[in-house]
């Protein structure tokens, strides 16, 4: 019997090239239906020079309970990324040092634990910046940070002996839910976008901002998902960086990369809740308080990572029940309700009920999927 090595060049190209296409094209579909979200976006922003935050947005639209309605869900989206963020430090620190933790009496702190901890106080400065000028310099580390990661587990595959001869099953139905919501999680950027256009000093070229970092985001989680298929096949576990060999030089610049995203993206994420708290209260308006403030935000995040340290399944239930809501079926429906010329039947409002229909779909099987799943490991 012939053996895949023996098989001719050509059918393995093509095989190798279907895989691709697939993902490219996977992605690619999850990408350009967030992108255009976000001009949805942008567009309800131009009808109304007054609007400056996401909740606005929902304030214009559908007035004061909608503004309630979206401030809910875009501050609890934004709350469970940077939750996400420390689990993420802990999870690589412990694969670096896994035989690290401590006690103290009777009480056992396990090495991820410690390291969610150390993780928080090297973030807390950060989290004290309120200019979105001075956080974008802190920002570009963490957009360095993903290209070198990137390079890095290429690296590990052709390089350091792992290869890229995985072949397991492509698609598997059941695990579907889950997976689109780890995706849309990916680009759950939406509620920072109004901030982010409007800190801007020509406001016309932010479609071309979404352009330019929906490419490259997808660029980045798109070889990424790539290598770690190719590289573990089904094994691969909820962050490639898991799945490396830790003796090799490789790895360890792999995972200290990765620990640089959190550092450097936590503050941008946590800073609309921050500003929300500060204009809702006059007890946060000096700049002592605001900073006390934003130490305990970042103490409940810790709290929270430390009580539900599963990586893959809480991104799961954000991007499923959170990103999708914040970063699909808000956008559509406020651009709807404002714009009434969208209304009419054309291809527009088709495109729009479209992604109102997927976006309902992959909401509700990805939440109850992952809350599931969370339930499980508790």
């Amino acid at each position: 019997m012939e053996t895949q090595s023996q098989l001719p060049s050509t059918q393995l190209q093509l095989k190798g090239t279907t895989f691709l296409r697939t993902c490219i094209n996977g992605i690619n579909a999850l990408s350009a239906v967030c992108w255009y979200t976000g001009l949805l976006l942008k567009r309800c922003m131009d009808a109304n020079p007054s609007v400056r935050t996401y909740p606005d947005i929902g304030w214009l639209a559908f007035g004061f309970k909608g503004k309630i309605m979206v401030s809910v869900f875009v501050y609890m989206e934004l709350y469970l990324v940077a939750v996400e963020f420390l689990i993420l430090e802990g999870d690589n620190l412990q694969k670096l040092f896994p035989s690290s933790g401590f006690k103290v009496g009777s009480v056992s702190v396990e090495g991820k634990q410690m390291y969610m901890v150390l993780a928080a106080v090297f973030i807390l400065p950060t989290t004290w910046l309120k200019s979105l000028g001075l956080l974008a310099y802190v920002s570009f580390g963490g957009v360095l940070a993903s290209v070198v990661l990137v390079l890095c587990v290429a690296w590990v595959g052709a390089v350091d002996g792992v290869g890229f001869n995985q072949r397991n099953e492509l698609l598997k139905l059941q695990g579907l839910p889950t997976t689109l919501s780890l995706f849309l999680f990916c680009y759950c950027g939406h509620a920072v976008f109004p901030m982010l256009s409007n800190s801007m000093n020509n406001k016309t070229q932010f479609p071309k901002v979404l352009m330019v970092c929906f490419v490259t985001s997808t660029m980045s989680y798109g070889s990424m998902a790539i290598l770690g298929y190719l590289m573990y096949g089904d094994n691969i576990k909820s962050q490639v960086t898991l799945n490396l060999p830790t003796d090799k030089t490789s790895t360890k610049v792999a995972i200290y990369t990765t620990l640089i995203n959190p550092i450097t993206k936590y503050a941008a994420i946590i800073n609309p809740i921050a500003i929300a708290i500060e204009e809702a209260s006059r007890l946060f308006a000096t700049r002592s308080m605001a900073i006390l403030m934003r130490t305990l935000l970042l103490f409940t995040t810790l709290i929270l990572a430390l009580s539900i340290p599963f990586f893959a399944y809480v991104m799961a239930f954000t991007g499923a029940f959170l990103s999708v809501t914040n970063g699909i079926l808000i956008p559509c429906l406020c651009y709807l309700k404002i714009n009434k010329s969208a209304r009419k039947f054309g291809w527009e409002l088709v495109v729009i009920v479209g992604i109102l229909v997927m976006g309902f779909s992959v909401g509700i099987l990805g939440t109850c999927s992952s809350i599931k799943e969370i339930v499980k490991r508790l």
